[in-house]
């Protein structure tokens, strides 16, 4: 039997009983294009590509990652997916912060 929890708190979602919402997030690098006015027709562009391999640093694993797209999938109980909706990003929980004011 296959069994699922939240993977914002961790609780148990028993789909007998209550809804398991999925969500999927795709993240990929876009590169804008030049203008036009400014590419320049007589640079070597193999040259180019060449010093960008070399300044690759193929040892760090992080940094090839940073570029390729990712897809990410979350399985959400019903109450996780409500305040998923009302803030995806998470921008309103960062500023629900509070300090003292000492």
């Amino acid at each position: 039997m296959i069994h699922y929890s939240c993977d914002r708190c961790r609780r148990m979602i028993d789909p007998a009983k209550e809804i398991r919402h999925t969500v999927r997030v795709e993240v990929q690098a876009v590169l804008d294009a030049l203008p036009s006015d400014e590419l320049d027709d007589d640079r070597d562009q193999l040259l180019e590509i060449d010093e960008l391999l070399d300044s690759l640093d193929l040892d760090d694993e992080d940094s090839l990652l940073d570029d390729t797209p990712q897809q990410l999938r979350f399985d959400l109980c019903s109450e996780c997916y409500r305040r998923f909706v009302q803030d995806p990003l998470g921008v309103e929980s960062a500023l629900n912060v509070g300090f003292s004011s000492n």
